[in-house]
């Protein structure tokens, strides 16, 4: 009895080889793992102008103020990477201090464009500073007409529990040059056309250009961004702009959407959101961040 049975295992393991021999692609149910399987990483990104400290705006608007209710804005969205603008040394101190599961990245003079990320699930493989500028490595350097220095920074980050890469990057164009926006455009996508092409790409920033404007044209030209709230499964808040003054709720309606989250390489975005949240008529900013549920894929 024992050697039959043996010897009918033994047709049945001859034909499943036969089968797979034949049809390569079906599983038999002994192959351990499928070599083009995907492997999936889910990040949620924000890009967030947190308006800098000054003296001027006016109660319940002032940086300490708002400081409570920026805390709990960021508690709320859970975001995973923060692409911050506008914000002082003094003010990403006040941050940290709020936001202690966070570290971040950024440059080193006026108003940064800072990159905030979780610890814990992520650590920075390479980053560099860059001025918006014919001139992009001196700290500080402005060519194109506008008067405060603006910037980009970007991070080759390593999602600690899948062991992939990606990049992120931020930035902060200017409000009132359009040759500036438009070099600006023009050095990004040079930038980010020297990353590891393999790998996908996250784009945040306050444009100061809405969604017909030449700088959105040139970032999503010939395929080399999308922007995620055109692309994205869910949108929430479509009605809205995200330049609110500390008193427009509307944001200025969707022409102003100014502040995006746009990607490129293997991601797609499941959700996107521009986050109209207030506290007793209190806004976080003066303009509204936007967040996106952001999956990369790999192939094994």
């Amino acid at each position: 009895m024992k050697k039959v049975l043996k010897a009918l295992l033994s047709v049945v393991a001859g034909l499943l080889v036969i089968l797979s021999g034949l049809f390569p692609g079906s599983s038999t149910g002994f192959a351990a793992t499928n070599k083009d399987q995907l492997t999936s990483v889910d990040v949620n990104a924000m890009t967030f102008n947190l308006r800098h400290k000054n003296n001027n705006d006016s109660s319940p608007h002032t940086w300490n103020e708002r400081i409570p209710t920026i805390k709990k804005l960021i508690n709320m969205e859970n975001p995973d990477v923060i692409g911050a603008q506008e914000v002082l040394y003094t003010q990403l101190k006040d941050l940290k201090n709020i936001l202690p599961h966070y570290n971040w990245i950024g440059g080193n003079r006026g108003e940064y464009s800072a990159i905030f990320y979780k610890e814990k699930d992520y650590s920075v493989l390479e980053y560099d500073s860059l001025w918006l500028s014919d001139t992009p490595e001196v700290i500080g350097s402005k060519t194109w007409g506008n008067h405060i220095p603006r910037m980009v920074i970007w991070a080759k980050f390593l999602d600690k529990k899948t062991k992939k890469p990606f990049y992120f990057v931020n930035t902060h164009f200017d409000h009132r040059s359009a040759n500036a926006r438009e070099k600006s455009s023009e050095l990004i996508l040079k930038v980010t056309k020297e990353f590891d092409p393999k790998l996908p790409v996250i784009l945040t920033g306050d444009f100061n250009a809405g969604p017909d404007s030449a700088p959105h044209q040139i970032l999503t030209s010939d395929r080399e961004f999308d922007d995620l709230w055109e692309t994205a499964e869910t949108r929430i808040n479509d009605d809205l702009g995200t330049f609110n003054g500390f008193e427009d709720p509307t944001g200025e309606g969707p022409d102003k959407r100014i502040d995006w989250i746009l990607g490129k390489g293997n991601l797609t975005a499941k959700k996107i959101k521009i986050v109209n949240y207030q506290k007793n008529g209190q806004f976080p900013s003066d303009h509204f961040p936007v967040v996106a549920d952001i999956s990369l894929t790999y192939s094994k």
